[in-house]
């Protein structure tokens, strides 16, 4: 009985950092999209994908650089 208990921590745990893991991925796809649209000039899409990283994944690293990326673009349209 105590087996079956362990096993299933065990399979709780795993099934936790594998969705973590795909979360990061997540955020880093999102992320080199929107760096991508940058890059053509789409920044108003560039724009929407930072802030769909910040609102789905606000606690990782890509939230952080996709806020720092939204203050450049923002501060580069007021000196237009």
């Amino acid at each position: 009985m105590n087996h079956i208990k362990i096993l299933m921590v065990i399979l709780a745990i795993t099934g936790l950092i594998t969705l973590a893991a795909c979360t990061g991925h997540q955020a880093e796809e999102l992320f080199k999209t929107a760096e991508f649209e940058e890059l053509q000039n789409n920044r108003e899409h560039a724009r929407q994908l930072y802030e769909e990283i910040i609102q789905k994944y606000p606690e990782s690293d890509y939230a952080r650089k996709a806020d720092a990326r939204l203050s450049e673009l923002k501060q580069a349209e007021g000196s237009n």
